[in-house]
């Protein structure tokens, strides 16, 4: 682990209380799909869904993929997408940056450019880009579909290709963009994002 990330990673994993049973209950769901497909000996599929696939699914995607690491938790793949596709906001990756994340844009000069974001120097970087969840690249069957937004958990009552559909929807940061709050919003957000992928992957180990 890149131990720009160890700080906030030993506080979350000590927050776990400040989880909502209910969300508590949601994600030990997919927990026990994670353990079962472990078993297995068989790969675990995570898409992260919301509607633009700007802020909170690339959040829950790479914080998901970071705690898998830390538990040693064997075959999780985690991949997000939208009902559209815009661009993986700025703001995302400046939260991300400052929770420890080294980051760099291998396309800067596309309106929707790849980040590739690193959270160990010995694993290879995840891609983080706006697309739509059934694109190229992202799995379309044996999934398990977890929605971060409302908008997305009601527009898409069927995920095609998944086997199990979790919604734990997040409040969108966006609601602060522009505003003095911002930075202390996307780092809340990000935050209560980590400490409940870190409870997942704790539950899954």
């Amino acid at each position: 682990m890149i131990p720009s990330l160890q700080p906030l990673i030993a506080q979350v994993t000590q927050e776990f209380d400040q989880i909502p049973a209910e969300r508590q209950a949601a994600l030990q769901k997919v927990a026990h799909h994670i353990r079962a497909k472990v078993q297995a000996g068989e790969p675990s599929q995570l898409t992260f869904i919301c509607t633009h696939n700007s802020r909170r699914s690339h959040l829950s995607q790479i914080w998901a993929q970071t705690a898998a690491a830390h538990y040693q938790v064997p075959g999780v793949k985690t991949f997000s997408g939208g009902t559209e596709a815009t661009a993986c906001n700025e703001r995302t990756i400046a939260t991300l940056q400052r929770a420890g994340f080294l980051i760099t844009n291998s396309t800067p000069s596309q309106k929707n450019p790849v980040y590739l974001v690193r959270y160990s120097p010995s694993a290879e970087p995840l891609r983080a880009f706006s697309k739509v969840y059934s694109s190229e690249g992202n799995p379309t069957s044996d999934f398990v579909a977890l929605m971060t937004c409302d908008s997305a958990d009601k527009n898409c009552p069927l995920v095609r290709g998944s086997v199990l559909r979790v919604a734990i929807p997040y409040v969108d940061p966006k609601i602060s963009d522009g505003t003095d709050a911002e930075a202390r919003t996307y780092d809340d957000r990000s935050r209560q994002i980590a400490r409940e992928m870190f409870y997942l992957m704790q539950q899954a180990r």
